[in-house]
């Protein structure tokens, strides 16, 4: 598993994640191959579409931001990366402390960027 510093040496990698996308969207582009709700905004043409994308976990303690490659009915978890402490903290606080997968927004997401030179 690759830690933030691979991740930046990777300009192809780095080119294919999909900021957009939320872990919900990619499931169901994934599992369901765009049916349904999923449908209206991915297109999907087969098992070997891929999409990689962030998400943060927050079933650990603390939080992390796993970087996730989805093909077909596959997933693979390429990174794991710890969250600075205080961005961790306020972003536990704004979704009530609740456990589950939620998509990297608000400074998370722009802290992401900054680290990967994706202003």
């Amino acid at each position: 598993m690759r830690n933030l510093k691979e991740i930046k040496r990777d300009l192809n990698l780095i080119n294919s994640i999909n900021w957009d996308i939320l872990p919900e969207e990619a499931v169901g582009k994934h599992l369901e191959w765009g049916a349904g709700w999923a449908a209206h905004n991915f297109d999907v043409s087969g098992s070997s579409d891929e999409t990689i994308h962030f998400t943060i976990n927050t079933w650990d303690n603390p939080p992390v931001i796993l970087l996730i490659k989805r093909t077909g009915f596959d997933t693979e978890i390429i990174a794991k990366i710890d969250i600075p402490q205080k961005l961790g903290k306020k972003f536990l606080e704004s979704i009530g402390n609740n456990k589950g997968i939620y998509a990297p927004i608000g400074e998370i997401k722009s802290w992401l960027k900054s680290e990967l030179g994706e202003q």
